[in-house]
């Protein structure tokens, strides 16, 4: 299992929108994940194996976090081209 946060600024709306995307993803590749929303702000003290956000959080993660960067919160093509990559090589390992 993969314990992933989704991040946005006040972790409501993006961020949540953005973990139901994830979820989905993740469960059309048959990859079991642990998903959660939360605001940038708490997300570095969430202690995930990988942390969802677009490039305008990027610099908040310290350099041994896993981050996947994606071009939107919204458009699950977008989301997926940079996610899935992501996913498939973290449950090969």
């Amino acid at each position: 299992m993969i314990k992933v946060v989704t991040v946005c600024g006040n972790g409501i709306g993006s961020s949540l929108l953005l973990r139901m995307k994830v979820e989905a993803i993740a469960k059309s590749l048959g990859i079991e994940v642990e998903a959660e929303s939360c605001d940038s702000n708490a997300a570095v003290g969430k202690g995930a194996d990988l942390y969802v956000t677009v490039k305008e959080f990027k610099d908040i993660f310290p350099p041994e976090a896993n981050v996947c960067i994606v071009k939107s919160y919204t458009n699950r093509k977008k989301i997926e081209e940079d996610l899935v990559p992501v996913l498939q090589e973290m449950n090969q390992s």
